[in-house]
């Protein structure tokens, strides 16, 4: 059974970490640039902000949420990029507060959300966990790239295994994003999290299987690092053209 309540703490802390860590910056600090072309942290959290504001009606007023995707269609990809500068214009204490608002909506949202109930969202309808770990992992990633513009180093957290749950499900969605078929035969996959634990997906027997640290196996499926980058070592042909596309999202 999946532990609801307890992603919902996870999506908590994750949070918290990245309040942390933008929550004494000056002016200057908002306006720094970060890996993402174009966004400052501003944006960054401005994006995190917007996103989750869009979870909470996804979760509670299908009507609404219905007039977003409508609104995403009409303005032809750029809603994303445009909502995330409209709000990075904001004061900074103003983006704050509303950032740590709708933090604390999209957990009450999920919370509520009954069991057996798909939530809808851009993509497939997700359950309130699911919708929880998209969150954790958007989260996790956004505040990487504010980490990696402030440089600051963050101590990996049991939390990367919602990311890395994640980077695991969407081998085929990877695939498909590439035009390619995903392989029939699933792969195993054994990474090491930050406490020297190991998290296995996939059957022992498997052909192809991906192994390493499981930050590296995050920062991969998120698009934060190149495979070069990494230690993670592909074995079989189909493990190592995963690993040339994987994606997340």
């Amino acid at each position: 059974m999946t532990d609801t309540a307890g992603l919902l703490a996870d999506l908590t802390a994750e949070g918290a970490d990245l309040d942390a860590m933008v929550s004494t910056l000056d002016d200057d600090g908002w306006r720094t640039m970060t890996p993402a072309d174009g966004w400052t942290v501003a944006h960054q959290i401005a994006h995190l902000t917007w996103t989750d504001r869009v979870a909470v009606l996804a979760a509670t007023d299908v009507e609404a949420f219905s007039g977003v995707i409508r609104a995403a269609m009409a303005a032809g990809g750029s809603l994303v990029d445009d909502a995330a500068a409209e709000r990075a214009a904001l004061p900074a204490d103003r983006l704050l507060a509303d950032w740590r608002t709708s933090r604390a909506d999209i957990v009450a949202a999920l919370r509520a959300v009954p069991d057996g109930r798909k939530v809808p969202w851009f993509g497939p309808p997700m359950s309130a966990a699911s919708m929880a770990t998209a969150r954790l992992m958007e989260t996790w990633a956004h505040g990487q790239d504010v980490a990696d513009a402030l440089g600051v180093h963050r101590v990996p957290t049991a939390r990367l295994r919602h990311v890395a749950h994640i980077g695991v499900r969407t081998v085929t969605f990877a695939f498909a994003v590439h035009g390619m078929a995903a392989p029939p035969a699933p792969f195993r996959v054994e990474l090491t999290g930050p406490a020297g634990e190991q998290w296995t997906w996939g059957p022992g027997d498997a052909d192809d299987r991906v192994t390493g640290p499981a930050l590296d196996f995050c920062l991969l499926v998120t698009q934060r690092r190149h495979r070069a980058d990494l230690a993670l070592t592909a074995t079989g042909p189909d493990a190592e053209r995963w690993l040339s596309i994987a994606q997340a999202f």
